[in-house]
């Protein structure tokens, strides 16, 4: 059964949801996110995909102590990015209480050095960001593009080990409509080996049975969650 991981983001320690990845049209739904991540353990979840936007838009981490908070007053298993960007950085996360880092743009940008922690902590310590647009990735919190193909990204890190990887459809993140499902085939059918994990647009549970049928191993949820659309008492018919 698909895996449901809900998503907080967080800017100036709040809990936020931007639309279309634009930091000028976020919406404020928690200043307390650790009271939110409670209610989602509370629903018997046992993921947790925390962002820190302000760190993945400086470039370095900005709201640790959330991690701290949250990792601290659950049993979460938590995969934890934004702003990580030396061995400081993700030796900080795991001792804050992640289970997992997210790297996205460091991935793109500096590839050697994201290969030197794949050997050091494992591949599986990881879990690989492919924000995309049109098919290419973006970085720094959506607000830079590059010409690097979806797929292409991928195959590069399949081959040095790493399966575990979340894409986000930024042109579909927090519209309510509907998960890229003919994206994440098109990835799935390219690559046997990834382990994937939808993110954006999903807002019902027939979008996650969708993304369950086409072979998704995971699906982040955010706004759906916050807006009332997807109840977490739905969401406990997906707990195992």
């Amino acid at each position: 059964m698909i895996e449901i991981i809900p998503a907080i983001d967080i800017i100036n320690g709040n809990c936020v949801r931007l639309t279309k990845g634009d930091f000028n049209a976020k919406t404020i739904y928690n200043e307390d996110p650790t009271e939110i991540a409670k209610q989602f353990q509370d629903a018997g979840l046992k993921r947790l995909h925390l962002v820190d936007l302000d760190g993945a838009r400086s470039g370095s981490i900005q709201n640790l102590k959330v991690l701290e908070s949250i990792a601290s007053a659950t049993e979460l298993i938590v995969d934890f990015g934004g702003g990580i960007s030396k061995i400081g950085d993700v030796n900080d996360a795991f001792n804050a209480g992640a289970s997992l880092i997210t790297v996205g743009s460091l991935a793109v940008k500096n590839k050697e050095l994201f290969i030197e922690w794949l050997a050091q902590f494992g591949a599986e310590k990881f879990l690989l960001g492919a924000d995309v647009k049109n098919n290419n990735i973006l970085i720094k919190g959506w607000t830079e593009s590059t010409n690097i193909n979806i797929h292409a990204f991928i195959d590069s890190y399949t081959k040095e080990g790493v399966i575990n990887i979340f894409c986000t459809d930024i042109s579909k993140d927090g519209m309510l409509e509907g998960p890229s499902v003919e994206l994440y085939k098109s990835i799935l059918a390219k690559n046997k080996l990834v382990q994937l994990i939808a993110s954006g647009g999903v807002t019902s549970c027939k979008d996650i049975d969708m993304l369950d049928e086409i072979g998704c191993k995971g699906v982040i949820i955010g706004k759906a969650i916050y807006e009332g659309l997807i109840t977490l008492e739905e969401l406990k018919h997906y707990v195992d």
